[in-house]
């Protein structure tokens, strides 16, 4: 654990000039602290004696026995620092630096305030037992309590760091580069309690702190010296508290802190000791990492609170408890995310999931629905694949090898040898295998596609996604008989749905999570909530069969949207999540891009991906022209298909634009089977296959010169 960071040359980049501002969004920095938590984990753990310590993020920080809680507003705060560190450094600093204090931060024994504590005219010391924040404030007021918590802090940092250099040394990078501006701009009472703070962490030297300071500054430094030396020394916040103390009356003496008239109102002097707790406060803050159990006395309740608010929901859930869950949820599921990668050298992140499998639960209406369009539209449904099928077997039998080449001596092999077939056969041998193929639909499932359009017959109708969706039905079944492998996914922008979602979960997580993150993260969180997702109806290793119900209770869904919605207030527990189809955005090309990478990890030498969109991407149109080209180039056949929109044709080499339902079902179909009569010409199928099936030739040529 010590190796695990290592010093860097200090000519190296400050950390906000190495990071651009898209790496220090918070699902970037999440994404950064992710790949060292396992290592902050076994730390936790041992620093806690915890084999069973979890350490997780969440919305508000918080320790209990066996579970700690880090708040990713802390990381995102540690990368607008500007030091000579690196990005990772920070990661993992400052979690160590949060798990230290969240672990080793407890005030709540209770004591009878020490008699050391009150001053000559305090009066008798009481035998009630208090916690020691109240004994500090009760004692020493705002100021003393401002300066313990700046003492405690680099206490724990000393003595639960030390052992792990590499971490260390990042917050004195990070502190050593704060400290001029700070000492600059503090009064005086703050360049005390700064160099306080600094001393007691042993991050700073004292000669360099008192030559940047004010004379009295530099004076009251080497009284407070021996105090600092034993705060390092403590085992026990109470000694700390009463060092706290120590140090004020030093300050008190040099000046720093002016005692007001015999005759002041307790109005004037609480005003008076909050200006000194607030001047020390701003300069020690400007300098150290803020952990909110230790910021003030505020911050140690709220974070104590919630351990015990989560200590107590074991079992169940408060609303709060979800509201933060949900957020810090979205923030794990972006963060979490692939990282896509355009051609153009754009990135962005793209959340893939399974289609929500309630979807499922209308399989039989869609069924129905499905044939009865079919029948209306002229689609057929069985023998999709027509003169196809006999070309794709005969493809399948060239990569057989005969039985007297896999050493199977029948009978006949004289025969066979007698009548000179050996060279034959040898040469059968040598064809190339059998070609793989693979074939990806790729849906526009953004709510524009369930907009009225007009029919030929004049009335309007929401048949753009359920026209689509018939056309997937219907590529499935031409896949399936050709046994090629495919996969079905439908893309949009908008709130993004989990696997086992109904209507009620994802709408009421949606809210959390816009709630959560609008506290939390500000005008981020339109970004956070509004993410590009890639759902998948049917992988290219799935069965086809799984997915025949998803996809015919979505045909049902997208066909009948009126009847959906309804079903799914009526059953809100039980029903799809029809509300995910809230936006008309979208961001093609990422969607695209990462669909052409799944292919490309089927290895398959033939590759057709389909694209079926009703508009213009919300990114850029050169974008994605630039990624269809890239895609095309590697070997990849990618078709356009545009619902009355002409985009395609400026984006997609090999295009259509469709105005009717029935068109575009066929368009999908016949531009996917033309690609692979396509493939199959140029691999010489039609040539071989010519012997036993000349008709089926001559119809591919004639389509491929088409």
């Amino acid at each position: 654990m010590g190796d695990l960071l290592v010093m860097r040359p200090r000519e190296q980049s400050i950390l906000s000039e190495i990071l651009p501002p898209e790496e220090r969004v918070i699902e970037a920095v999440v994404a950064r602290y992710q790949r060292v938590a396992p290592a902050v984990t076994r730390f936790a753990r041992s620093l806690a004696g915890n084999d069973s310590l979890r350490v997780r993020l969440g919305a508000e920080a918080s320790a209990s026995v066996d579970d700690v809680v880090l708040d990713p507003g802390l990381f995102q705060a540690a990368y607008a620092r500007s030091a000579p560190v690196t990005p990772e450094e920070v990661a993992l600093a400052s979690a160590l630096h949060e798990v230290v204090h969240l672990i080793s931060t407890d005030f709540e024994d209770r004591r009878p305030i020490p008699a050391s504590w009150l001053p000559e005219d305090f009066g008798p010391p009481s035998e009630v037992a208090v916690d020691l924040l109240d004994a500090i404030a009760t004692t020493g007021g705002p100021a003393a309590e401002t300066l313990f918590f700046a003492l405690e802090d680099a206490r724990q940092e000393f003595s639960g760091m030390t052992s792990y250099q590499g971490a260390r040394s990042v917050l004195e990078d990070l502190y050593t580069a704060a400290t001029p501006g700070a000492l600059g701009s503090a009064k005086p009472l703050g360049q005390f309690a700064l160099a306080c703070f600094l001393l007691a962490g042993r991050y700073s030297d004292r000669e360099m702190l008192e030559r940047r300071s004010v004379p009295q500054v530099a004076g009251a430094l080497a009284d407070a010296s021996p105090f600092l030396d034993e705060a390092l020394l403590a085992e026990d916040p109470w000694e700390v508290g009463y060092l706290a103390l120590q140090l004020l009356a030093v300050a008190r003496l040099h000046g720093l802190v002016v005692e007001g008239p015999p005759d002041e109102s307790p109005s004037r002097k609480k005003a008076r000791q909050e200006a000194d707790s607030s001047a020390m406060a701003d300069a020690v803050d400007r300098v150290r990492m803020i952990s909110p159990v230790l910021r003030d006395a505020a911050g140690y309740d709220s974070t104590k609170r919630a351990a015990e608010a989560r200590a107590g929901a074991e079992g169940r859930k408060a609303p709060a408890d979800l509201a933060g869950d949900a957020s810090t949820d979205q923030i794990l599921r972006v963060s979490q995310s692939p990282m896509v990668y355009l051609p153009t050298g754009q990135t962005g992140r793209l959340i893939v999931s399974q289609i929500p499998d309630r979807f499922r639960m209308f399989g039989r209406l869609g069924r129905e629905a499905l044939a009865k369009t079919a029948r209306d539209w002229g689609v057929a449904q069985r023998h999709v694949s027509g003169e196809l099928h006999p070309l794709f077997v005969a493809n399948q039998r060239r990569g057989l090898r005969s039985g007297f080449d896999n050493g199977d001596l029948s009978p006949h092999s004289a025969l066979l040898i007698g009548a000179g077939l050996y060279q034959r056969m040898y040469e059968r041998r040598d064809l190339p295998t059998r070609r793989a193929y693979a074939v990806s639909l790729l849906v526009d499932g953004s709510a524009s596609m369930l907009q009225p359009r007009r029919l030929d017959n004049g009335s309007r109708a929401p048949w753009g996604l359920s026209a689509a969706t018939l056309g997937a039905w219907t590529l499935a079944h031409l896949c399936d008989e050709l046994q090629v492998d495919f996969e079905i996914a439908l893309f949009n922008r908008s709130f993004a749905a989990t696997p086992g979602d109904t209507e009620r979960a994802f709408t009421e997580r949606r809210h959390r999570a816009m709630a959560g993150l609008k506290r939390t993260q500000g005008t981020a969180a339109e970004r956070l909530t509004s993410t590009v997702n890639h759902y998948l109806i049917k992988t290219f290793d799935e069965p086809w069969r799984r997915a025949e119900d998803v996809l015919a209770g979505l045909f049902w869904t997208t066909s009948e949207p009126v009847q959906a919605a309804t079903q799914a207030r009526k059953a809100p527990d039980d029903s799809p999540p029809v509300s995910m189809f809230e936006k008309a955005a979208n961001v093609d090309e990422f969607n695209l891009a990462h669909a052409a990478e799944r292919m490309l990890q089927q290895r398959s030498q033939v590759r057709v991906l389909v694209v079926l969109a009703d508009g213009m991407t919300r990114g850029s149109v050169e974008a994605l022209a630039a990624t269809a080209h890239s895609i095309e180039r590697g070997g990849t056949t990618v078709l356009g298909i545009g619902i009355g929109d002409a985009t395609v044709q400026v984006a997609y080499s090999r295009h259509q634009v469709v105005e009717q339902p029935d068109a575009l079902t066929r368009a999908m179909v016949e531009g996917v089977r033309s690609a692979l009569r396509r493939s199959l010409a140029l691999w010489g199928v039609d040539t071989w296959w010519s012997r036993a099936s000349r008709q089926s030739t001559v119809k591919t040529e004639e389509l491929i010169r088409a």
